[in-house]
C-alpha cells in the first residue's frame, strides 16, 4: 500500500505506474482515493470545528445559567444537542469513508524500481547472470518421476487416493535427501547471521490482506472452513505477520529471520507434463528468509538475499540464472524482484526455484510495522526471500546429478546430512 500523501502529491505518477504493470482497469481508484480522502479531510475538519465549538458552548451555558439567563441559556443547549447529533454522523461517515479509502488504496500496486524493465508478464522477464555452466549429459534424463519412481522415492498413485491431485509421498534415500537439503538450507543460513525461525502455519484473514493483494490471496490461500484462519502460502506470511502493529526500536534492526514451513497453494489452472509431477503441487516445504530494515538498506539487503540463493545451489552443484522480473510479473505489493532458476539438463532450459522480492513500505504500512529511532518513527521495510524449496529444487538437483546408470552423486555438501552416502542407487 502506498503514502496516501504520495497519491496527493502526485497522481500521475500513480496513474503511470499503474500503466507500466499493465493494469488500467485500477486507474478509475485513483481518482475514487483522492475524492475519498478529501471528503474524509473535509468531515475531520467539521468534526474538529464543532468540537471546539463544544467546549466554547460549554462555557456559555455555565455563564448563562449563572447569569439566571435560562432561556438563552436552553437556546444555547438545543445548539450543543444539533451539534451532537452532527457530529455522530460525522464520526459515523468518517469511519465509513476511511474503510472504503483503506480499501481502495490497498488496491493500489507499489511503485516499481526505476530499473525494472516494463513487460507484460514472465516471458519478458531479463536474464541478469548466469552461475556455473550448464551441462548436458551423453545420455538422455529421464523424466523426474520416472527418475524418482527408479530410485523408489515417490509414491504419486497412493497420494491420489488419500489426498488427491497435486499430492506425493516421498520415500527412501529420497524423502532423506528432502530433509537433508532443507537442513542444509538451514544451517546455511544460520551460518549466515539469520535466527532460526518454526512459525505458525495458519493465519488470519487481517495477517492475510496485510502481505498481499487480494488477487493473490483468492488464487492461492487455503480458508479453514468456520474459522478465521488461512493456511500459510509461504512461512513469509507468518513471519512478516509477527511485527503486525509493533514499533520495532531502531537498534534492533535489521531483522534477519530464515525460516521453515510447509506450504499450502491452491495452483489453479491447467499446466504442462513438465509443470506436473512434484513440479506445480498444492503441499511442499520450504527454507524461506526475510528482513525487516530501515528504507535506506532495503536495497544492499535485496541483492545480499538473492545472492545467498545462487550461493547455495553453486554449493551443490546447481547451474543457476537471475533473472529481473518486469511490471507485469510483479504482484501488487512488490518494489521489485528477482527470479532464480535452476538449469534442467532434462528440458535443455531454466525454470524457477526461488524468487526475492523488496516490497518496501507496502506490507508495513498494511500490517502497521514502524521503527523508532533519533530521528521519530517511520514504517519500516520487508523483504522475502526463498531459500530452496525442496521439490522444485530436487528435480534439478536430480536431473544435474543423475549417472547414466540411473545413480544419482550427494554433493559433499550434503553429505553430512545423508549419513555419509555418496551416491543414492536405484532399486530393481
Amino acid at each position: 500500500m502506498i503514502d496516501i500523501a504520495a497519491l496527493r502529491a502526485n497522481p500521475d505518477r500513480v496513474r503511470e505506474n499503474i500503466k507500466k504493470k499493465f493494469q488500467d482497469h485500477k486507474l478509475p481508484l485513483v481518482d475514487e482515493a483522492l475524492s475519498l480522502d478529501e471528503r474524509r479531510r473535509a468531515l475531520q475538519t467539521e468534526g474538529d470545528a464543532l468540537r471546539a465549538a463544544r467546549n466554547s458552548l460549554s462555557k456559555q451555558i455555565g455563564a448563562l445559567m449563572r447569569e439566571k439567563k435560562l432561556d438563552e441559556a436552553e437556546n444555547v443547549k438545543a445548539q450543543v444537542t444539533a451539534d451532537a447529533a452532527r457530529l455522530a454522523d460525522i464520526e459515523k461517515e468518517t469511519e465509513e469513508v476511511g474503510a472504503r479509502l483503506k480499501e481502495v488504496m490497498m488496491r493500489i500496486p507499489n511503485f516499481v524500481c526505476a530499473e525494472t524493465p516494463v513487460g507484460k508478464d514472465d516471458s519478458e522477464n531479463v536474464e541478469r547472470q548466469r552461475f556455473l555452466e550448464p551441462k548436458v549429459p551423453d545420455f538422455e534424463v529421464p523424466y523426474h518421476l520416472d527418475i524418482l519412481e527408479r530410485l523408489q522415492g515417490i509414491d504419486i498413485d497412493s497420494a491420489r487416493r488419500t489426498s488427491g491431485q497435486g499430492f506425493y509421498y516421498l520415500t527412501g534415500d529420497v524423502a532423506r535427501l528432502h530433509s537433508a537439503v532443507l537442513a542444509y538450507a538451514r544451517d546455511f543460513m544460520i551460518d549466515k547471521g539469520f535466527t532460526y525461525c518454526i512459525p505458525p502455519f495458519m493465519i488470519r484473514s487481517d495477517v492475510v490482506s496485510g502481505v498481499m493483494s487480494f488477487e493473490e490471496m483468492d488464487g492461492m490461500m487455503y480458508k479453514i472452513e468456520g474459522e478465521d484462519l488461512y493456511l500459510i502460502g509461504t512461512s513469509e506470511h507468518s513471519m512478516i505477520g509477527r511485527f503486525m502493529g509493533q514499533t520495532i526500536d531502531e537498534s534492533k534492526l535489521p531483522l534477519t529471520l530464515t525460516s521453515y514451513s510447509p506450504c499450502f497453494r491452491k495452483e489453479k489452472g491447467a499446466h504442462g507434463i513438465e509443470e506436473r509431477g512434484i513440479y506445480r503441487i498444492h503441499q511442499f516445504e520450504k527454507q524461506e528468509m526475510i528482513v525487516i530494515c530501515k528504507p535506506e538498506e532495503s536495497e544492499m539487503w535485496y541483492d545480499k538475499m538473492w545472492n545467498y540463493t545462487v550461493e547455495l545451489f553453486v554449493s551443490m552443484g546447481i547451474p543457476v540464472r537471475t533473472l529481473e522480473c518486469c511490471t507485469g510479473d510483479l504482484a501488487d505489493l512488490k518494489y521489485r524482484s528477482v527470479d532464480v532458476e535452476a538449469w534442467s539438463p532434462r528440458q535443455k532450459k531454466y525454470f524457477e526455484v526461488g524468487s526475492c522480492s523488496n516490497l518496501t513500505d507496502a506490507q508495513a504500512r498494511r500490517l502497521g510495522i514502524r521503527y523508532k529511532g533519533a530521528n521519530g518513527t517511520a514504517y519500516a521495510h520487508t523483504l522475502n526471500n526463498t531459500v530452496v524449496a525442496p521439490p522444485r529444487m530436487l528435480i534439478a538437483f536430480l536431473e544435474n546429478h543423475l549417472n547414466a546408470d540411473g545413480s544419482v552423486d550427494i554433493p559433499e555438501v550434503l553429505r553430512p546430512y545423508m549419513g555419509g552416502k555418496e551416491k543414492i542407487l536405484p532399486r530393481s
